[in-house]
């Protein structure tokens, strides 16, 4: 019973820190040849800009999975990348509701969030749209819980974007 009023309780502060989309200074905007991605141009440097989006993660209270440097893969196969880096989290509680409903939405759970810096030194947070992801995997019988994912983790990116 603990545990899962925990879940309860972790999920409700996920609703109470979730910002409104409309707040967002910049919007994000998709992504060219990445259908369902959408990015948000980030104001700070690429390390700063990670450490960030960990710090809003924990200070949310949402489990931290891990972290994948793509960059450090590349090379270690003696592939130039540029810096990529992917990080994984998410709230059990919501994110199962979603395999609930279609278990091969498990390929998109937990969430990621693509750090990335293009060539030209500019640095993005980027992730995939929830309501792509809902209809990927016509999933019509969670649309609250889209919105909040959706909500949250825009507020992430923008804390890990904002100066």
């Amino acid at each position: 019973m603990l545990t899962f009023t925990r879940s309860i309780l972790a999920a409700l502060a996920l609703a109470a820190v979730a910002t409104p989309s409309t707040s967002f200074a910049e919007q994000p905007a998709a992504v060219p040849s990445a259908a369902g991605v959408v990015r948000l141009h980030s104001a700070n440097s690429f390390d700063e800009t990670l450490a960030r989006l960990k710090a809003d993660v924990q200070a949310k209270g949402i489990r931290y999975f891990d972290t994948i440097d793509q960059s450090g893969l590349g090379a270690s196969a003696e592939l130039d990348l540029g810096r990529s880096t992917l990080v994984l989290f998410g709230n059990p509680p919501l994110g199962v509701q979603f395999l609930q409903s279609n278990r091969y939405s498990g390929l998109d759970w937990p969430v990621r969030m693509l750090v990335i810096e293009e060539a030209d030194g500019s640095v993005y947070v980027a992730w995939t749209d929830f309501a792509y992801i809902a209809d990927r995997y016509a999933i019509s019988d969670k649309g609250p819980q889209f919105k909040m994912a959706s909500e949250v983790a825009a507020s992430i990116a923008t804390a890990a974007t904002a100066k």
